[in-house]
């Protein structure tokens, strides 16, 4: 059976926050197995915020968790990376109120901690093994999850737009996938919204470095995408983020269309509630939670 892991060695990390425009110094810590994840915000008394979904507070345009009147938003990528690489107990400690973006994707989080190196730790880990189907629509949007040895993830997205319409892909998830295939996949917005959000506070440190924005009918960024579905991908990594808050690998097939970090929480939430469709078993060593790319 797999061991829990956290890193070898302390990571320190500086940058914007992509709605705040603040600048965020994080810095990940090693911590004992059975911690989990940890957000520690140092600006606020220390406050603790345990990475689970019921810490969640708000998913307006990102999923953000909070403790005793304290946040930390956008908080999907890094989760996404700690999943991707098997990471069980780490702290997070940040002077703001929100993770910094980066580039728009999780492939900076993911490199510094396969620089930093995982540790293994003496305790086997436990996931989450769905046992029966279970649905949740809302209006036009669907999530699924069904039984599946390891875990795999089939995302739609569809845009009435002249870049893209409609992209669709499937991963069965592994860690050397989850660095190549879905770790660079960048957030992305459309041009004609910026104004709104900024008007409601939101996307004050949003850019051409750090997401990538959509005109009427091309892409602004100047390198172009990083992969030709990248739309679609980025949706994955958000699902592997915001399923991370589970507090347990999953083994299943999760299947999604139109879905985000709004409807993600709702079903996590409905998931846990139907106890029957799920259990809590030993993970095995040759699945790894983190997953690989069938296109």
């Amino acid at each position: 059976m797999r061991l829990q892991r956290t890193i070898k060695e302390e990571i320190q990390i500086k940058g914007l926050g992509l709605h705040t425009g603040r600048e965020i110094n994080l810095r990940l810590r090693p911590a004992p197995r059975d911690t989990g994840i940890i957000f520690v915000r140092k600006d606020r008394n220390n406050t603790e915020i345990k990475a689970h979904v019921s810490s969640v507070i708000d998913t307006a345009f990102a999923t953000s968790i909070g403790f005793d009147g304290v946040r930390v938003g956008t908080v999907e990528h890094i989760m996404a990376a700690l999943a991707g690489l098997g990471i069980d107990n780490i702290y997070i400690e940040l002077d703001g109120p929100e993770v910094p973006i980066m580039d728009g994707s999780a492939f900076i989080f993911t490199r510094l901690i396969l620089q930093a190196g995982i540790a293994k730790q003496g305790k086997k880990v436990s996931c989450l093994r769905i046992t029966k189907p279970i649905m949740l629509i809302e209006r036009q949007c669907q999530i699924a999850v069904a039984p599946y040895e390891g875990l795999k993830i089939t995302y739609s997205v569809h845009y009435n737009h002249p870049v893209f319409g409609e992209q669709r892909l499937g991963v069965d998830i592994n860690e050397a996938n989850f660095i190549k295939d879905l770790a660079p996949a960048r957030t992305f917005g459309f041009l004609k919204d910026v104004e709104t959000l900024r008007d409601r506070g939101l996307a004050k440190g949003g850019s051409l470095d750090n997401a990538i924005v959509i005109g009427n009918d091309n892409i602004l960024n100047k390198g172009g995408l990083r992969f030709k579905d990248e739309f679609v991908r980025h949706k994955i990594l958000d699902a592997v983020g915001d399923f991370a808050l589970l507090g347990f690998p999953v083994y299943g097939h999760i299947m999604a269309d139109k879905s985000g970090h709004s409807l993600n929480i709702k079903f996590l939430r409905k998931l846990l509630s139907f106890v029957d469709c799920w259990e809590i078993v030993s993970e095995p060593v040759a699945a790894n939670p983190v997953f690989a790319v069938h296109v």
